[in-house]
C-alpha cells in the first residue's frame, strides 16, 4: 500500500511504502500552475505501478486545489496522454 503526500517544503510529491520514500515527484510552482520537473522511483521498487499512482494522486490534489499542470517531466506527459481525464488541468 502506497500513500502519498505533498511536501511543500521540499517542493514535492512523495509516494510512502511504509516509513520509505519509494517514488518522489518534483515541482515548481507559480501561482496557479504546477510544473512537474521529475518523476523518480527508487530502483527497488521500478515496475510496480507505483509512479502511475503517485502521479495520479498528485493530479487529484492539484484538481482539488484549484491549480493547473503543466509538465516538464518526460513520464507525466505520457502519462496526461495516456488519460484524457485530466486534459482539463493542462494549462
Amino acid at each position: 500500500m502506497i500513500t502519498v503526500e505533498r511536501n511543500d517544503a521540499l517542493s514535492r510529491y512523495e509516494g510512502r511504502v511504509a516509513d520509505e520514500v519509494v517514488t518522489v515527484i518534483n515541482f515548481v510552482r507559480t501561482g496557479n500552475v504546477v510544473d512537474i520537473k521529475h518523476t523518480r522511483t527508487r530502483v527497488r521498487w521500478r515496475g510496480q505501478g507505483l509512479a502511475g499512482k503517485v502521479t495520479e494522486a498528485a493530479l487529484a490534489d492539484i484538481r482539488a486545489q484549484g491549480w493547473k499542470v503543466q509538465a516538464s517531466c518526460a513520464f507525466t506527459v505520457d502519462y496526461l496522454h495516456a488519460h484524457p481525464e485530466h486534459a482539463d488541468l493542462r494549462v
